[in-house]
């Protein structure tokens, strides 16, 4: 090899070593002031709820606020792109939901955000459950019993759903129970809650967190849940699936990622991804996730990238297959 060559590839090697240890140092001194976790829903949803547990526990354990901000809109486009824009530095994340990463691509023609290149995986938050729930004073008993409804009241009732996730599972179950049932779209499971309480809506689609207190109070009743999963706070809810004998309503539930701005060090990206996993380790915080009706899932950024990669191809055939149009 030429010395000039020689040259050049310690010069280099040199740089590579340098920036290497500017990285483990900067990882090092992380964090050094406040973290902002954005939630692109409003308060008091499951991703809400989640991020306020774990940005509780993570200021108790850098010793640095964390802040939950609430920026819904546009279908969690609005919360994204401020990230997407974010230096990347780990001083801002995204508590992403399904919806975000995957559903917002199959189902729009233009996104201000991509997400397969504009956020840098960190771990998985949580798989939820999500439930049919109605009223408990006046909804049917039963799966069976709401077809039967449905059917009768042959388009005249409504249901409530907030992200694009809710909303395409409960257009499946209309079309697959063969009933007509006008959607009422909502910003976040607060509103739909709410909706339903106030007979705005027939029944509804949404996570197990916001509708839990209610359940357990006796004002909603859970009629089925959306996958085959185990649900501790709920054990005898049946799956949709099974309830309304139909294989293909199987698994429609969301999930949680937390995600960073693309280019963001992989040593912050390490740090951040191990903060999460000794928190759901301790059981003081499992419990109290538990109890908010979230079952929290942490994973390697490899697994999550790969998880919400594989995700997006099989809800863009879903969505393209049901012929569904989503306003």
């Amino acid at each position: 090899m030429p010395v000039f060559m020689h040259s050049i590839c310690r010069f280099a090697f040199t740089l590579c070593v340098l920036a290497a240890l500017h990285e483990t140092a900067f990882a090092q001194g992380f964090p050094a002031r406040t973290i902002r976790i954005v939630v692109p829903f409003p308060a008091g949803g499951p991703t809400d709820i989640l991020s306020r547990i774990v940005a509780q526990k993570m200021s108790e354990d850098f010793g640095q606020p964390v802040v939950v901000e609430n920026r819904p809109g546009a279908d969690t486009a609005l919360g994204a792109v401020q990230v997407a824009r974010a230096a990347p530095d780990g001083y801002t994340l995204l508590a992403a939901m399904d919806n975000t990463l995957v559903m917002n691509p199959a189902t729009k023609t233009s996104l201000p955000y991509d997400p397969f290149k504009d956020f840098a995986a960190i771990s998985l938050g949580a798989k939820n459950t999500s439930l049919l729930t109605v009223r408990a004073d006046d909804g049917p008993k039963s799966i069976g019993e709401l077809i039967a409804l449905g059917k009768a009241k042959n388009g005249t009732m409504n249901y409530g759903a907030g992200i694009i996730t809710t909303r395409l599972a409960g257009y499946m179950f209309n079309r697959e129970a063969g009933i007509k049932v006008q959607l009422i779209p909502y910003k976040g499971s607060a509103e739909v809650v709410q909706g339903l309480l106030t007979g705005a809506v027939d029944y509804i689609v949404d996570g197990t967190a916001s509708s839990l207190p209610l359940i357990t109070s006796g004002k909603l009743r859970p009629l089925a849940k959306l996958n085959s999963r185990p649900l501790p706070q709920l054990p005898d809810i049946p799956p949709l699936s099974v309830a309304a004998g139909m294989p293909a309503l199987d698994d429609m539930s969301s999930w949680i990622a937390f995600m960073a701005p693309a280019g963001t060090p992989r040593a912050i990206i390490d740090k951040l991804q191990a903060e999460i996993v000794r928190i759901y380790a301790d059981p003081a915080t499992a419990d109290k996730l538990e109890k908010s009706g979230i079952n929290a899932v942490s994973s390697t950024p490899e697994e999550l990238d790969t998880f919400f990669r594989r995700e997006a191809v099989r809800w863009e055939k879903a969505f393209k297959d049901s012929g569904i149009k989503l306003d």
